[in-house]
């Protein structure tokens, strides 16, 4: 809070002396007064330079006052490349702007107003205009470079033994399918959806007998193992975003998605490095979905095998519960009518 009124201060008075500096201005030209106007452009001009020196020293504490704090280390092997690849974006853009922001507030100091000095008429160069097109042709083909070669990484093939979980996006939650013993997912077909039925798994298909339907509560990942998550919607376009991961992918109605991982801090190591007793990582809804966007928030747990393995067990499949679900219902309809007579009503 300290902090924020500092720079509240120094951003106010910024504003009075250019206000100041402004009014002195057009009192000046109102009098006709030309050389308090020069002196106007030289308070300006000054200002100008005291911004650049300013603004560069907040630029430097504020990258050195937030720098990991945000979202701290990333949790997983793309992660890790994914903030590599920022860093050098960041790196290679910032020396740029140095040098533009110095140039261009150095030049509006070195070079204001004067009836001594007459403009020099520069209007071609070849070689500047070579330099100027082929460096940064050069620099962004290598940042584009790299986001592509990770892309493939992220979207290609997951290693051999990969646990595979599905993810279903609907208004406004998060829906988790873990395929059983027989590593498989069952068939599913839109059609199919009830409320007994909320993915539409297709009964007739006997992988989807063991497949562990879960809502409601987080997704379960192993610690160091890889996951590929298989990425889908019910309505409308959502999108995955997993931040702590460094990994987000569209969840598009009829057209699956697809990107791996591994994750290699448990939500446990992350409390401690945090220091937050209820941290969770989470999935949010990176695309404006309707009007509770907002609200469509899903958590992860990161875990050992041996607990993943516990959790698992405890879990019935879907297939299991429909069956219950249809004998119950069986049931209530084989049941006798009992006629009670009320008043003489029967």
């Amino acid at each position: 809070m300290q902090t924020f009124f500092i720079v509240a201060i120094l951003l106010l008075g910024f504003l009075i002396t250019f206000q100041i500096a402004k009014a002195s201005e057009y009192v000046a030209v109102l009098r006709g007064e030309e050389k308090a106007k020069k002196q106007t452009n030289r308070v300006n001009a000054f200002m100008l330079l005291c911004f650049l020196i300013l603004g560069l020293i907040g630029v430097y504490y504020c990258n050195e006052r937030l720098k990991g704090k945000i979202l701290g280390e990333a949790a997983s092997n793309h992660g890790v490349l994914i903030d590599r690849m920022l860093y050098i974006t960041i790196g290679v853009t910032f020396f740029v702007f140095v040098i533009t922001q110095v140039a261009l507030f150095w030049f509006a100091y070195k070079y204001q107003q004067s009836d001594t000095r007459k403009a020099y008429y520069y209007p071609h160069n070849n070689k500047l205009e070579v330099i100027w097109t082929v460096i940064p042709a050069i620099a962004l083909t290598v940042l584009v470079g790299f986001g592509i070669f990770y892309w493939f990484k992220i979207t290609g093939t997951a290693p051999k033994g990969a646990m595979e979980v599905e993810v279903t996006g609907s208004q406004f939650k998060w829906e988790f399918r873990y395929p059983g013993n027989d590593k498989t997912f069952g068939k599913k077909y839109y059609k199919n959806i009830t409320g007994d039925n909320p993915l539409g798994q297709v009964w007739d298909d006997p992988y989807g007998h063991d497949d562990i339907y879960v809502t409601g509560e987080p997704m379960h990942l192993v610690v160091n193992k890889p996951v590929r998550l298989i990425i889908g919607s019910k309505d409308v376009i959502h999108d995955v975003g997993l931040a702590e991961f460094r990994m987000k992918m569209d969840a598009v109605p009829g057209t699956p998605t697809t990107m791996w991982f591994t994750p290699t801090k448990t939500t446990a190591d992350k409390i401690k490095e945090t220091g937050k007793a209820d941290f969770v990582y989470e999935i949010s809804c990176d695309q404006m979905c309707g009007r509770g966007h907002t609200g469509m928030r899903g958590e992860i747990i990161v875990e050992t095998q041996e607990e993943f393995d516990a959790w698992i067990t405890k879990k019935s499949p879907k297939y299991i519960d429909a069956l219950k679900a249809a004998a119950a219902q069986k049931a209530d309809s084989t049941k006798p009518v009992t006629t009670v007579s009320v008043s003489g009503v029967k």
